[in-house]
């Protein structure tokens, strides 16, 4: 594969036919169907999306209809998310954990004409939400719904949208894509909302094109393309996983299957045995800690092996790799590293970390477990991929590497990361004050040049690399002016065993306080050790357990500086999730729905 056939594509369908016809009958998309993997080749979806992009045309769709798609990651999302652009259409992807609520303002904000739904489950939410719009004239349904004509708008079923002449649909869409320019809108990815309303950023076919050849020379220069399989967990309505886990392998020829859940993924990940995955930190923190558990009730050489797997990988990420650490890494490669590579199929080239940034210690940490850890940096209006760590650059787990290729990168004078290049977004729809405040000159610049203004704080290193310290937004300044950036604190947190999750606090006060969730497996131990029943609430009211979350919080302020120690804490009621609105669908915490709960909780850690 030749970057050029990425440069060279008009549009993504394009490329994707492209790739189709070179591949034929190999295996391209693959799920679990009753216990049992089963694929479908390139040939077989190619002719899937041709006969879908016609029968969209056919219901009256036209070049620029935006068409929503809710549905859990499978094969479907993919062929329809490509015959929406075969159609000439856009795809406006939408989290399937969407409220009533979000799938009104998404409905209502991108004007869709026709929705794809996966089943029933999601339909709930969904079609009180077209009701209420009275925008959607058409419903697809990928399971079948057993439903007919219902007010304005019309169901289909996905099998009826697949019927057709499959050698005159494919003449329709070549003769259709050949107009498809590079800058064209392909789809409009709604932001996760970490901060409010979510808006419609629209990412046009060049943009992701570009993302993919960035993202493909490091797979070819770095690790080198073979058969690639890629395990698609993350929200396929995200888009780094829209990219980077649809996109991605299309663009190399590789393979994708869909994982089936959270609570399946590490059975999934050993039985497809995946060569790449895309993931956030959340899952990498959640993981570790796992590993480290189990490793601990393996015995003293188990944890004795894993504390000098740790040592040596942290003595390398400081440039000291020492002679004498040779025999225990030769000790390491036939003991613990296996077990652990094998836990993640055993084929594993490289897990790459987006979304959020990464904690050093937990990028570490799989590197001295032998799996290569790479962390990505961007947003959704950036394609969304600005930079990653490239292993023949040296690897640094407190950067997130150089620019892709096509990509420039400059640090303004108040510290914000600014962007230009292809991949950059042409707009938010429908929202030209949010475009103009994101899309604007800097300030002195006399090219007059247009740049994406990211929000975020960091700067480049002496190698090039770029440097995250936090979201302008985010940024906590205290009372006294003094800068605080709260994702590390909250990583450092969540790294303690007793800690599950943690939300800082402080803008324009004196200190910073912490918002707690424990983590409910250290809380069960401790309460067997301390003869306590088991119930999360009650024991949060004890002096004792109060004091011992207190002490992790401690072991974390040792290594933090004056203005960034916790001085003050208190526990959250529950965890912050998706379904309570306190998370995003990609794991990051939701600060504004966090502070509206427990703002009073929080003002309260300052009068005590």
């Amino acid at each position: 594969m030749q970057l050029s056939e990425i440069d060279n594509a008009n549009n993504l369908v394009e490329l994707f036919l492209r790739r189709a016809d070179e591949k034929g009958d190999a295996p391209f998309l693959g799920h679990n169907q009753d216990g049992e993997w089963v694929t479908q080749s390139w040939r077989e979806v190619a002719g899937k999306v041709c006969l879908l992009a016609e029968n969209l045309r056919t219901l009256g769709l036209e070049d620029g209809d935006r068409v929503a798609l809710v549905s859990e990651n499978r094969p479907e999302w993919c062929i329809a998310d490509l015959a929406i652009m075969a159609a000439g259409c856009v795809t406006v992807p939408a989290y399937v954990t969407n409220t009533e609520r979000d799938h009104v303002h998404i409905l209502d904000n991108s004007g869709a004409r026709a929705v794809f739904v996966s089943g029933e489950k999601l339909l709930r939410p969904l079609h009180p939400a077209i009701q209420v719009t009275g925008i959607v004239e058409h419903v697809i349904g990928i399971e079948n719904l057993n439903r007919q004509q219902s007010g304005s708008f019309e169901f289909h079923s996905w099998e009826k949208m697949l019927t057709g002449d499959a050698r005159a649909a494919r003449l329709a869409v070549d003769a259709r894509i050949a107009g498809i320019a590079r800058a064209r809108t392909a789809c409009i990815i709604y932001t996760s909302g970490t901060g409010g309303a979510p808006r419609g950023v629209m990412q046009h076919h060049g943009s992701i094109l570009c993302n993919v050849a960035g993202a493909a020379e490091v797979l070819i220069d770095d690790f080198g393309i073979t058969d690639e399989r890629f395990l698609s967990f993350l929200p396929l309505s995200h888009a780094y996983e829209h990219t980077g886990g649809q996109y991605l392998p299309i663009a190399v020829g590789a393979e994708i299957y869909y994982a089936e859940g959270l609570e399946k993924l590490a059975g999934n990940i050993e039985e497809v045995r995946p060569t790449i995955m895309v993931v956030v930190p959340r899952l990498f923190e959640v993981l570790r800690a796992r590993i480290m558990k189990q490793v601990e009730k393996q015995g003293r050489f188990a944890n004795y092996l894993m504390d000098r797997a740790l040592t040596i990988s942290e003595n390398a990420v400081e440039g000291q790799k020492r002679r004498r650490d040779r025999p225990m890494n030769f000790l390491l490669e036939r003991t613990l590293r296996p077990k652990i590579r094998k836990r993640f199929g055993g084929r594993i080239k490289a897990m790459v970390s987006g979304g959020a940034p990464l904690n050093p210690d937990v990028g570490t940490f799989f590197e001295a477990m032998g799996l290569t850890m790479l962390q990505g940096y961007g947003q959704t209006e950036a394609g969304p991929v600005i930079s990653c760590n490239r292993p023949k650059a040296g690897l640094k787990m407190d950067t997130v590497g150089p620019p892709l290729r096509g990509v420039e990168v400059r640090i303004a004078e108040d510290g914000e990361i600014l962007c230009r290049g292809e991949l950059v977004m042409h707009g938010y729809w429908r929202n030209k004050v949010e475009t103009d405040r994101a899309l604007r000159p800097e300030p002195g610049d006399p090219s007059g040049a247009i740049w994406l203004h990211t929000g975020d704080i960091g700067h480049i290193d002496a190698k090039g690399r770029i440097v995250i310290t936090d979201r302008k937004k985010d940024m906590i300044i205290n009372d006294k002016g003094d800068n605080v950036a709260p994702q590390k604190v909250e990583g450092m947190l969540t790294l303690q065993g007793e800690i599950a999750q943690a939300m800082v606090s402080g803008d324009k006060r004196p200190y910073v306080v912490a918002l707690i969730v424990p983590d409910a497996e250290w809380a069960l131990e401790w309460a067997r050790a301390n003869d306590e029943k088991f119930d999360l609430k009650a024991l949060q009211g004890l002096p004792a357990f109060r004091s011992a979350v207190r002490a992790a919080i401690d072991r974390v302020n040792k290594d933090l500086s004056v203005v960034e120690k916790i001085r003050q804490f208190a526990f959250a009621d529950e965890p912050f999730t998706i379904e309570n609105e306190e998370m995003t669908p990609s794991m990051k915490i939701r600060r504004h729905k966090i502070r509206e709960r427990y703002q009073e909780r929080i003002d309260g850690l300052y009068r005590g």
